[in-house]
């Protein structure tokens, strides 16, 4: 903005009528550009009366003393006078720069246009992408994201939300990544629509305004950005807050430059054709590189792509799929927890709910709360280890040896990873573990320290080395980025902040809201209201919490600390606490009553985003809010009184090979009975759409298939006679969310990997009074008729907490010609 502009747009805003007369005069103002720039957007407390003395008293010279034009001497400086010491006692509103339009840009809109007063904050925010959601995709072929658009979030729909705005009923349990931006889309709608939206705006400076007046120094910052066209825009703003997230770039080793085989980040992966698409088809070991959470699920996500390519009845998108295998090194072993835990793990009839709603059970936590993550000393670790060994009724040593925690491993800080599939394909071997650190690659041969193991054959590497944060803050100057202990090396304490990762005290105007590892959305939404209640003068107990606060000192000291957390900023339920204190704000009751579980025997307490509204809510707000609300404890109730996810949890757990043991018992002559002996397989593929055609053409184009499993039985028949012979049969197995419900469905004749017609359906019985502990698993029925035949189906399904330790299957058929029963056992 020039100065005639800028000269002209100060006589705007005092007396519209002078302007032609009084805009030549004004361009010889004795005061710099930067201080008339950085105090007609508002300083805090309002206005031009901020402005400096030497401003006020030089602007009140020029309209009395120097305006020499008769009309402006006996008739416009008086009015303007008098409308410049109005102006000197109104607030004006204060412009806030918010950098990235993911979740925790728009919640911190949201809150600085909604938590105040209205024209308390005048907010624009940039993004270099094109469109609003940061990590998150809204749509299906969005695949030029850090998130591949049908990956599963690691958290529910309960966690993953705002406290005033609910998922719809519909929405799955567990979102895919295109389902969260499309929430952030109505998001936006909904409570962003006063924020000026700057799209695929990168912006590549932000600087403190230096200088200083006789009333202090100057306040604000100067942002550019430039558009993808490569225009260069230039503003002025109050106040500037970092949302741009922790995943900046790739952290990468150097070593990949001389990869001789296909080598991407994890984040990059997308399929196997434009990871093996290239390679000359003869197989070989897919190298994953890095432990903890991504490391998990990428090998796990490979493996499921890789199991699907062999059995799935199209053409394969690569050349001999079941060449292929996936190596992964990691430091250590993790816990692996499934998306649907049990909050009675050592039932014989364990109910299921979404891992996180039993994880934020506040029921079983001592209160006040007190924080479980940052310095983990050896007895703290001890007690964490024996926490996740009983929630997975085991130290995984069932799996796999190499991912076994046992012996010294509990004496360590214990490291947390969530996929369906991992354990199992490890089970079954189509994915190796191997521990220590990457070294070098060469040709197709990789090292591994401190072993010096070799890994050879390797036909493409995955590397899930996380992000570094600091170039997401690369518009800093060098000055800013010292005085946040910026350290690029540490990927998780990158910048040492105050009262949680939201401010630093010599930067007051320069707020951060999801600026850490793995943030929450519920602690994003109370950073967000933080920074607002700052920069608006907060109150009492603010300022209290902020006189106690330590989070500066306890990121530095945690940087060296051989014993600091996954998780070091600090544990949920304890942030939302600690914000809450800060804020004034209440935790809301449950809404209904839910039933009491172990180990405290307290009535379930479920936290999530809506247990802590804001004060000042809508009619809206709170109707949403309350939707949350009921939405989770509708989820917890199912779960836990009404057999909801058991069927999910058993799907998941069938995965892989089975032992199985078989009787056939007949009750007429010319029909063998006799024992089977053999294997079950439950092989794993995307789902298909044979044999239910309509289902999927009527979901439209948000139809999103499941997996399915392919399930063969091999093994041998011997009859009692004494007869035997080789025998097989084929299967699929699905299961549908929306009905809660597996299905056994026959396949084709003439191609065995295509579904033909429904077999059964699977029920899963309640336990009536009393049956619960008297040591059966789950029950469960089925029905099938065929022509004159009933099949009357029973299983039985035995859970070790998460996990099938075995399960029945029984058979009584009868018809015109048959009259036998079936009954087999599956074990590992």
């Amino acid at each position: 903005m020039d100065w005639e502009r800028l000269s002209s747009q100060v006589l705007v805003r005092l007396v519209p009528e002078v302007v032609e007369s009084c805009a030549g005069p004004l361009k010889k103002l004795p005061v710099s550009r930067i201080q008339i720039q950085a105090h007609l957007a508002g300083k805090p407390g309002g206005g031009v009366a901020k402005l400096p003395i030497v401003f006020r008293l030089r602007f009140e010279i020029l309209l009395t003393v120097r305006f020499r034009l008769p009309a402006v001497e006996h008739y416009y400086g008086p009015i303007l006078l008098a409308a410049l010491r109005r102006l000197m006692f109104t607030a004006m509103p204060k412009r806030v720069c918010i950098v990235g339009a993911g979740p925790s840009g728009l919640v911190a809109a949201k809150s600085l246009l909604h938590d105040v007063p209205t024209g308390t904050f005048d907010v624009t925010i940039f993004d270099g992408q094109p469109r609003i959601g940061g990590l998150w995709p809204s749509h299906k072929d969005d695949t030029a994201g850090v998130v591949h658009p049908r990956m599963v979030a690691n958290q529910s729909k309960h966690t993953v939300q705002f406290s005033d705005f609910a998922w719809p009923e519909d929405a799955p349990q567990f979102p895919r990544a295109y389902q969260i931006g499309q929430y952030l889309s109505r998001y936006l709608k909904t409570y962003c629509s006063g924020a000026k939206l700057n799209l695929g705006a990168h912006v590549e400076k932000a600087e403190p305004l230096s200088g200083s007046t006789d009333d202090g120094p100057i306040f604000g910052w100067r942002v550019e950005a430039r558009t993808a066209q490569g225009e260069i825009t230039e503003e002025i703003f109050d106040y500037l807050l970092v949302a741009t997230g922790f995943f900046g770039k790739p952290a990468l080793p150097s070593l990949v430059q001389g990869c001789q085989v296909p080598a991407v980040h994890s984040s990059q992966y997308r399929d196997l054709q434009s990871l093996l698409g290239k390679t000359d088809g003869s197989g070989g070991k897919i190298l994953v590189v890095g432990g903890q959470m991504s490391g998990v699920e990428i090998s796990g996500t490979i493996a499921s792509h890789l199991s699907s390519a062999v059995y799935s009845p199209e053409t394969s998108p690569i050349a001999n799929p079941e060449k292929y295998s996936i190596h992964h090194i990691t430091q250590k072993p993790s816990w692996v927890f499934p998306l649907h835990t049990s909050p009675k793990p050592t039932s014989s009839v364990p109910p299921f709910l979404p891992f996180d709603l039993g994880s934020y059970n506040l029921a079983n936590r001592v209160h006040p709360l007190t924080n479980s993550q940052g310095h983990i000393s050896e007895d703290a670790a001890k007690g964490l280890h024996a926490i996740y060994q009983k929630a997975l009724g085991t130290d995984q040593s069932i799996f796999s040896p190499a991912v076994a925690i046992k012996g010294t491993n509990i004496e360590n800080p214990p490291f947390i990873a969530a996929s369906d599939t991992y354990m199992e394909f490890v089970r079954s071997g189509l994915i190796s573990v191997s521990h220590g650190k990457f070294d070098a690659i060469s040709g197709c041969e990789a090292t591994v320290l401190p072993s010096n193991q070799k890994v050879d054959n390797i036909a493409a590497v995955v590397f899930a080395t996380g992000f570094e944060a600091s170039s997401s803050i690369s518009f800093f100057p060098t000055s800013v980025q010292e005085t946040l202990s910026l350290c690029p090396s540490d990927l998780n304490k990158t910048v040492a902040l105050a009262f949680h990762g939201t401010y630093h005290p010599d930067v007051p105007n320069l707020g951060f809201v999801g600026f850490y590892r793995s943030p929450y959305w519920g602690v994003m939404e109370m950073q967000a209201r933080f920074v607002t209640a700052l920069w608006a003068g907060g109150g009492p107990a603010l300022e209290e919490a902020l006189s106690k606060d330590t989070s500066i000192q306890r990121t530095l000291s945690l940087r060296n600390d051989p014993r600091a957390s996954q998780f070091p900023m600090g544990d949920y339920a304890w942030l939302m606490q600690e914000f809450a204190t800060a804020l004034g704000l209440e935790r809301s009751p449950p809404s209904g009553k839910l039933p009491r579980l172990p180990p405290a025997g307290m009535e379930m307490d479920i936290l999530t985003p809506s247990r802590y509204p804001s004060k000042s809510l809508t009619e809206f707000q709170h109707a949403e809010a309350a939707k949350s609300l009921q939405q989770t404890e509708a989820t917890a109730l199912a779960g836990l009184t009404a057999a909801k996810f058991v069927a999910r949890a058993a799907f998941r757990s069938l995965l892989g090979e089975w032992k199985l043991e078989r009787d056939l018992i007949s009750k007429r002559p010319d029909h063998p009975s006799g024992h089977f002996s053999g294997t079950a397989k439950f092989l794993l593929r995307e789902g298909t759409r044979d044999a239910r055609e309509s289902e999927f053409d009527n979901l439209g184009e948000d139809v999103d298939p499941v997996t399915e499993y392919l399930y063969i039985e091999e093994g041998d028949f011997k009859a009692f006679s004494g007869m035997s012979f080789r025998t097989t049969r084929r299967y699929v197995w699905r299961y549908h969310e929306k009905k809660d419900r597996m299905s056994v469905w026959f396949v084709k004749t003439g191609d065995q990997k295509k579904v033909d017609y429904l077999f059964h359906e699977i029920e899963f019985l309640l336990p009536k009074e009393g049956e619960e502990g008297d040591g059966r698993g789950w029950q469960a029925k089925a029905g099938h008729l065929c022509i004159n035949d009933f099949y009357d189906v029973r299983y039985e399904f035995n859970f070790q907490a998460v996990n099938l330790r075995d399960w029945r299957l029984a058979y009584t058929v009868k018809g015109p010609k048959k009259d036998y029963t079936i009954e087999g056992i599956y074990s590992r």
